[in-house]
């Protein structure tokens, strides 16, 4: 009887160092998106090599949730399942079409192929700015998960209804001051191919820049959160209905 045990011990351990690896992968994604948005503040040779190692765990990523490829056509589709897997779908080319277009522009780790074409840098433009609203949307539809990842990981600690009354307070009026940050830094007009030419100001700190798209991320995540909420608020009242 003692090996089902052992068993189901190691299955423990070894989902729990997934959940950790995978965790790690995805706040290094986290910490990379404003990082490489600010590719002339830190330099052309740096912005490369942070977009290898931005791809290497975007591939670790997938790998290690590899069950969502195997999932896809199966199970019900709840509302919040449908936002979740259609963001994951517009994601995937975006985030595959930034290394491949930054290699083929690339001056320093790849100069051999590197490429003057303005439809090159016109598609890295594009998919730099929605992956970067993507990849920030995708962090709130998952927001949830990722607590509960937290919380099995490090053990569950309550705050209390003051402690989480203050944090979605913070997250507000963070996500409210992203609006500002948001047409303040003319993200819209290079999503969106109007402005193909990034304005950077080298006489800034660079840690307003920062903070300017730390808060974008934080209004797209907050969208994310509540779009999820909301569908979940959806689907209890279809069930009752």
């Amino acid at each position: 009887m003692s090996l089902p045990k052992t068993t189901d011990k190691k299955e423990v351990y070894f989902k729990k160092r997934k959940q950790a690896v995978c965790m790690l992968a995805d706040v290094g994604m986290t910490g990379l998106i404003p990082l490489l948005m600010a590719y002339s503040l830190i330099g052309e040779a740096v912005h490369e090599w942070m977009g290898i190692f931005m791809f290497l765990l975007f591939i670790l990523h997938h790998v290690l949730n590899f069950s969502w490829y195997r999932n896809l056509f199966r199970g019900h589709y709840s509302v919040s399942r449908i936002l979740k897997t259609i963001s994951a779908l517009f994601l995937i080319p975006v985030m595959l079409a930034l290394p491949v277009s930054g290699i083929m522009m690339s001056r320093h780790i790849f100069p051999g192929l590197g490429s003057s074409l303005s439809l090159v840098r016109t598609v890295h433009l594009f998919a730099s700015y929605w992956g970067f609203v993507l990849m920030s949307l995708h962090i709130g539809l998952h927001w949830r998960m990722a607590v509960g990842m937290t919380g099995n990981l490090c053990g569950r600690k309550k705050i209390g209804r003051t402690g989480i009354l203050l944090l979605r307070i913070a997250f507000r009026l963070i996500a409210l001051y992203g609006v500002y940050a948001f047409v303040r830094r003319q993200i819209g007009s290079y999503m969106f191919l109007q402005n193909q030419f990034v304005f950077f100001d080298f006489g800034e700190p660079r840690i307003f820049f920062f903070m300017d798209y730390l808060a974008v991320m934080c209004l797209f995540a907050v969208c994310g959160y509540y779009a999820v909420g909301g569908a979940a608020l959806l689907e209890k009242r279809r069930k009752r209905a």
